[in-house]
């Protein structure tokens, strides 16, 4: 009886993380990124997500790196999205724009 070397007997902390490295590299001119300001779940703090890339993990960390150094404020990579402290819908539109993406508003 040959062992499987992908089967998991036991794991002390929940779920793997999803490996998104796997993610096709797609070029900027054909995301629909989607850029919304939101509040919820951040005590009350405002937000900007940018959100609809596929991009491997390395891209979206340095982009990520961009856009928050090209706004002048803090951020987060989180669930293949990108947040951005504060009230950037603009400024991000017109930089995600100038790095080739395709982009639109969302939300109010």
């Amino acid at each position: 009886m040959a062992k499987d070397s992908n089967k998991i007997a036991y794991r002390e902390f929940g779920e793997e993380e999803p490996d998104l490295d796997d993610t096709p590299e797609l070029p900027p001119n054909q995301h629909k990124l989607k850029i919304e300001v939101s509040r919820k779940g951040k005590g009350g703090k405002t937000v900007t997500i940018v959100s609809g890339f596929q991009v491997s993990l390395d891209t979206l960390t340095s982009l990520t790196k961009v856009l928050k150094n090209q706004c002048g404020a803090g951020g987060a990579l989180k669930d293949n999205t990108i947040e951005i402290q504060g009230d950037h819908r603009q400024k991000l539109l017109e930089i995600v724009t100038k790095l080739g993406y395709k982009a639109k508003l969302s939300g109010g």
